[in-house]
């Protein structure tokens, strides 16, 4: 239960304000919040059952410290990617994939290499546990975009898209500057 209890808390604190959450915030003020959740909780069930087993072998052939740079160097391309956005607006809507679908690949592919999901690496490559410590973050990660889901449907109906735009893109920068700052050798 330690196991668990511990990945579950330690995931909500790493996806407050991550980069998974604003996104959940972003497709809550397109989609209904139950396909939002739906979807966050298909990817993340995969996408976490994947960390944990990566955590417990992955660890034992490259540092941490390479995978953490390589993520920080994701976050800004994810910045960066997110301000060209301009032509790519409603993207989402123009998809040939039910909203579920777009969701679920969507928020999938953005965990990758995300801070949560190299939390729940660690999690598992110190634990040794994979299945509390799968439970514990897939539940930490509900819980947090479910908070952020509810922040989305409040604000989408009061902040213009653009704006959330350029705010999850600066987030996602500093994000990505602050990791190889934090990780890159002196």
């Amino acid at each position: 239960m330690t196991v668990f209890l511990t990945s579950l808390v330690f995931v909500v604190l790493a996806e407050m304000g991550d980069k998974t959450q604003l996104l959940a915030m972003a497709f809550a003020t397109r989609y209904k919040w139950q396909t939002v959740m739906w979807g966050v909780f298909v990817a993340t069930i995969l996408n976490h059952l994947f960390a944990v087993v990566v955590g417990s072998y992955l660890t034992h052939f490259i540092p941490m410290n390479y995978i953490q740079i390589a993520a920080a160097i994701s976050f800004i391309i994810f910045g960066l990617w997110t301000i060209r956005g301009d032509e790519l607006n409603g993207e989402d809507r123009a998809s040939k994939r039910s909203p579920f679908w777009t969701v679920a690949i969507a928020f999938f592919i953005a965990e990758m290499g995300d801070k949560t999901q190299l939390a729940t690496v660690a999690l598992a490559a110190q634990f040794n546990a994979i299945v509390p410590v799968w439970l514990g973050t897939t539940t930490g990660m509900m819980v947090a975009d479910g908070i952020g889901i509810i922040i989305g449907i409040v604000l989408g109906k009061r902040i213009p898209e653009r704006a959330v735009k350029w705010f999850a893109a600066i987030i996602f920068i500093l994000f990505g500057l602050f990791g190889l700052y934090e990780y890159l050798p002196g």
